[in-house]
């Protein structure tokens, strides 16, 4: 038994759901998401509530059921109140801004790095070294924060680069304090 996908889904006001030809739209004051499911998943809406169910006991098919179940759970949160990663920059000189559909880093390159917006995710930098990603799509939102993050990971000696707002970065000493313990 599937935790996960035996879980029943509430519809949340203003959210309109429609499921037809192995799909289920999810549309809201917010935009509108799109969940693709295989044939060996069923699903229906019953009274306001979304019940995802399996049609075999094939691994698989269990496999695809909690992971369906999740993902029209994360469409459904994200139309009604969408997703947010907070990022924040260390470091003497680096900063970040938006122009247009652009966002941009100095972070100690030789170069500023520039990358495109993708559609659906809206960029803001409060000031030069907080960064807040918005969108409706979870993974998108994700995924994006992700790359930026990748661009300078943080280091662990100085604790310099581009980290998640709350992250723990374990810190390690130098060799100059590795060398005084004799």
């Amino acid at each position: 038994m599937s935790r996960k996908g035996n879980r029943l889904l509430n519809i949340p006001n203003g959210v309109s759901v429609s499921i037809a030809n192995n799909k289920v739209e999810i549309s809201g004051s917010k935009g509108k998401l799109i969940v693709p499911y295989p044939s060996t998943i069923v699903v229906t809406n019953e009274n306001n509530m979304i019940k995802v169910t399996r049609t075999n006991e094939e691994k698989q098919t269990r496999m695809y059921h909690g992971t369906i179940n999740s993902l029209i759970h994360n469409a459904l949160v994200g139309i009604s109140e969408g997703y947010t990663k907070k990022l924040h920059i260390e470091g003497v000189g680096y900063r970040a801004n938006v122009t247009g559909s652009n966002f941009n880093l100095n972070i100690g390159f030789s170069h500023p790095v520039v990358l495109p917006i993708p559609h659906g995710i809206s960029v803001t930098c409060k000031t030069p070294t907080d960064i807040e990603i918005t969108g409706i799509d979870k993974i998108a939102v994700g995924e994006f924060a992700a790359n930026i993050r990748e661009i300078r990971k943080p280091e662990p000696y100085n604790g310099k680069g581009i980290m998640y707002v709350g992250e723990h970065i374990i810190r390690k000493v130098g060799k100059t304090a590795e060398g005084t313990k004799k």
